[in-house]
């Protein structure tokens, strides 16, 4: 299932790590703090457990929403790319 995960964690190692999380299950990094992609049920659980093991007691806010195919199919999004620089 798709799902998007989005954190406000304060402390800089806890971020970077529950962005290698993130990496490690797959999802794309689509903003700093915002990540997309296609998870079973089973890893959702399994990744919320890591990073909350991760965070402990410091402040943080984690939110991974699934999102039924419905509702990926009916997304809407633009997308622009930076352009490349044809003479790099």
């Amino acid at each position: 299932m798709h799902c998007l995960l989005v954190y406000d964690i304060p402390n800089d190692n806890i971020r970077t790590k529950v962005a290698d999380f993130c990496l490690d299950y797959g999802l794309d990094r689509i903003q700093y703090s915002a990540f997309l992609g296609e998870l079973s049920r089973n890893h959702m659980e399994e990744l919320m457990q890591r990073i909350r093991a991760k965070i402990g007691k410091a402040p943080a806010k984690v939110l991974l929403v699934p999102i039924p195919t419905d509702a990926w199919e009916t997304r809407m999004e633009h997308i622009k790319e930076k352009p490349h620089d044809a003479d790099a």
